[in-house]
C-alpha cells in the first residue's frame, strides 16, 4: 500500500518505553474525498517502532459501492517489507518481479522491496467491503539492499478454549511460520469468544503491540478499545489477554526493540536525508520518463523500480519532499 497523503510528514522513528502504552489511531484520507480512511496507529509522534514493524493502517469495513475500494496506482519502495492481512474482501496484488497474487482473508502476502520495487492494488469488481490491516517492516542495515522478493502464506488455524489463531509471521501457541524475515517478527489474528482469557507465551526480549479490530481487551492488565493499538515493552514472559463481553478480533506483533534509527518519508524507508532524495529522484525520473505530451504520468517505463507487468494504471509521482532536511535521530 502506497502513503497516499499529500504531504507526508517525515517520520524519526525510536524506540523506548517502559510500560504499556495506549495508542489511538489518527484518520488519514486515501484516495480523494470519496475514498477510504484509514486509521493509522504506526507511526505516531509518541510511537513509532514495535519491533521492525514501523507502519500499520488498519481499515474497514469500507463499503466500495460508496468509496470506490482500493485503487492503488503503481508506486515505489525502499528498505522494507510490506505485510497484507485482510478480514474481509479481496485485492489484486501485482509487482514489478511480474508477480501478480490475490490477497484474501486469513492469508499473508509479504513483498520485500529491499533496493526497490513498485506494485499496484487495486480491489477487483466482485469486492463489495474490504477490511483489513497493511503494515511496514523495517529492513536492518545489513538487508535493506537485498533484491527483491514475494512470499505468499495462508497459516492453519488453531484453536483452543475461547479461541482462534492464524500465525503468519514467526512462533506463537506451538505454531511457527515458514515465511523468513530479516528480523526475528511475531505477526498472528487471534479471535476471541466473549470473555475468554489467554495467557500467551512469548519471547522476553521482544516488545508487543496488539491492535484491537472489533471488540475489546485488557492486554497485559490495560484496557484496549477497537481500532486502538497496545504497545507492551519488553520483560515479560507471558502476555495476558481478556476478551471483553462482546469479544474481540486483534493482531498480535511483536520483535526485539530494532536498534537502528531509521528515516521514514512517502514510501521510502532509509537512514539519512541523502537516501531518501537520492529513491525520490530516481523514482520521480522513471515517471516523468512516461509522461505525456501534458507532462502528467501516461505510462510506464523501465528503471530502478521495475514495471508492473498488467498494469494499465499510470504510476504515482513522487509527493515534494519537505523544505527541510528530514532528521535522523538515534
Amino acid at each position: 500500500m502506497s502513503n497516499l497523503e499529500e504531504r507526508p510528514d517525515e517520520v524519526t522513528c525510536a524506540a523506548g518505553s517502559t510500560t504499556v502504552e495506549v495508542v489511538a489511531p489518527r484518520l488519514v484520507p486515501f484516495g480523494g474525498p470519496r475514498g477510504m480512511t484509514v486509521r493509522r496507529t504506526l507511526p505516531q509522534r509518541g510511537r513509532s517502532l514495535i519491533g521492525a514493524w514501523c507502519f500499520l493502517d488498519h481499515y474497514g469495513p469500507d463499503d466500495v459501492a460508496s468509496t470506490g475500494g482500493m485503487v492503488v496506482a503503481p508506486h515505489p519502495h525502499t528498505g522494507l517489507q510490506t505485510v497484507s492481512w485482510l478480514f474481509t474482501g479481496e485485492v489484486q496484488h501485482r509487482d514489478s518481479l511480474g508477480t501478480a497474487a490475490m490477497v484474501r482473508p486469513g492469508e499473508l502476502n509479504l513483498m520485500t522491496a529491499g533496493r526497490g520495487i513498485s506494485h499496484s492494488e487495486v480491489s477487483p469488481p466482485g469486492t463489495t467491503t474490504l477490511h483489513g490491516a497493511q503494515l511496514w517492516v523495517a529492513l536492518p542495515d545489513g538487508a535493506r539492499f537485498v533484491d527483491p522478493a514475494f512470499d505468499h502464506h495462508a497459516p492453519a488455524p488453531r484453536t483452543g478454549d475461547g479461541w482462534v489463531a492464524r500465525v503468519f509471521l514467526g512462533s506463537l501457541l506451538g505454531e511457527t511460520s515458514p515465511v523468513s524475515t530479516h528480523t526475528p517478527l511475531l505477526g498472528a489474528e487471534l479471535l476471541l469468544e466473549p470473555g475468554a482469557r489467554l495467557d500467551l507465551d512469548v519471547d522476553p526480549s521482544f516488545e508487543h503491540g496488539v491492535l484491537v479490530d472489533t471488540g475489546s481487551v485488557h492486554a497485559a492488565g490495560e484496557a484496549v478499545e477497537a481500532h486502538e493499538l497496545a504497545y507492551v515493552p519488553p520483560g515479560a514472559g507471558v502476555l495476558a489477554l481478556h476478551a471483553g463481553a462482546e469479544g474481540a478480533r486483534l493482531l498480535v506483533l511483536g520483535g526485539p526493540p530494532f536498534g537502528e534509527a531509521i528515516v521514514m518519508w512517502w514510501n521510502f524507508v532509509g537512514r539519512d536525508h541523502d537516501e531518501v532524495v537520492a529513491h525520490r529522484a530516481a523514482w520521480q525520473a522513471q515517471v516523468e520518463a512516461g509522461a505525456g505530451a501534458d507532462g502528467s504520468p501516461d505510462h510506464a517505463v523501465d528503471g530502478p523500480f521495475g514495471v508492473v507487468p498488467g498494469e494499465s494504471l499510470a504510476p504515482i509521482p513522487a509527493p515534494d519532499l519537505p523544505r527541510v532536511r528530514l532528521r535522523e535521530r538515534r
